[in-house]
């Protein structure tokens, strides 16, 4: 518990007021100077006592995209074996605070209240610590306890519908090299060769073995998935702060399109940052969450050194930049199709060998990618 500013001001004027009574002996001064002290001791009194509930707030959903509703639901339960007299909550949610006026709550009593989070910018939004804020009626002492769990809001950028560069799996016969990663369950038929042991007696070919008199079995691989690479330009001499939240919502839009279509997809940012994933709900929620908390950085190189030295990468690449285009020739051998979105370009431009989607903003751009897939 402490005294207010006004609390202050008025104990300093209170005590003053007496000793120019005593001084010059105005009984007028000695009334008002008793009065105002024992407003500041009726304040003292009221807000002392300790606000004995119990709190709980949940946040829901967790996980939302920006701009989009986020509520915080909060449990205010009296703990007292009296009426507790009514308080203020202030809930803090980044730099926003959001004040909760509690109505007084008879014994054993339990109210809810719900109000909005700020989701107006991408990021991981704490929530809390909740603040319990009692004030007598004039205002003159308060008292403040911490209560509650910190929770966490996770503000992922916006997504525009998009459509995938590849739906399903494609399951062709083959030879070559097939990946560790491929997908489980496809029989394609990559070769007919003599048993070992070990083999799958199933997968014999007896019209093979027939025909070589040594016992063939068929040699099964599965087919390599669809892969989506996606290249975010995270440099600060490339995008503006608000063209890089542009350029954010690009990379979200397709790389949540890729992952639920069932595709390899992976993230990489030019400071670094490389995620690469299997595919699938959880795949698209892990890319937004990374897309979620990444920012800009001071680098000088669109393609980092570990995705300019890698081997054998295959499927789609997709860059997402504006400005210089420095390392794109080194990577189109080993991508199968490359595409460009160029956010605010003044002149279209033109690089050999790669499609370039120029776009004022993130919905013109997946606008634009949608027509060229679709």
């Amino acid at each position: 518990m402490r005294l207010t500013a006004r609390g202050v001001v008025l104990l300093v004027i209170s005590a003053l007021l007496l000793a120019a009574a005593e001084w010059a002996g105005y009984p007028l001064f000695r009334v008002l100077g008793a009065v105002g002290l024992a407003a500041v001791a009726a304040a003292v009194v009221v807000t002392a006592r300790g606000l004995r509930v119990d709190v709980a707030r949940a946040v829901y959903p967790d996980r939302v995209e920006r701009g989009r509703p986020a509520l915080a639901k909060l449990t205010v339960r009296n703990l007292a074996k009296h009426r507790q007299r009514g308080f203020d909550a202030w809930d803090r949610a980044g730099a926003d605070v959001q004040t909760v006026r509690i109505r007084p709550l008879a014994q054993d009593a339990e109210a809810t209240y719900r109000y909005e989070l700020p989701t107006g910018r991408r990021g991981r939004l704490p929530v809390g610590p909740l603040t319990l804020h009692r004030v007598d009626p004039f205002g003159l002492a308060r008292n403040r306890l911490s209560a509650g769990e910190t929770a966490e809001l996770w503000v992922h950028p916006r997504r525009h519908p998009a459509r995938a560069l590849i739906g399903g799996y494609p399951r062709h016969h083959h030879d070559g090299s097939t990946t560790d990663d491929s997908l489980r369950g496809s029989l394609d038929l990559r070769d007919v060769r003599e048993y070992q042991p070990g083999d799958e007696v199933r997968h014999l070919h007896w019209k093979a073995t027939a025909r070589t008199g040594r016992m063939m079995v068929r040699d099964y691989a599965d087919p390599q998935q669809p892969r989506f690479t996606l290249l975010l330009d995270t440099r600060r001499v490339s995008f503006t702060p608000e063209v890089f939240e542009e350029a954010v919502d690009v990379a979200a839009s397709l790389l949540h399109a890729s992952a639920m279509a069932g595709n390899h997809t992976r993230l990489v940012g030019s400071g670094g940052l490389d995620l690469a994933t299997a595919g699938g709900p959880l795949a698209s929620r892990l890319l937004l969450d990374e897309l979620c908390q990444l920012g800009q950085d001071a680098g000088e190189a669109l393609v980092p050194r570990e995705l300019a030295a890698a081997r054998d990468q295959g499927g789609c690449l997709m860059v997402v930049t504006t400005g210089g285009l420095d390392g794109l020739a080194v990577l189109r051998p080993r991508y199968s199709s490359l595409f460009l979105v160029d956010l605010a370009a003044t002149e279209p431009i033109v690089v050999p060998g790669v499609r370039v989607i120029t776009a004022e903003d993130a919905a013109h751009a997946v606008r634009r990618w949608n027509e060229v897939v679709g």
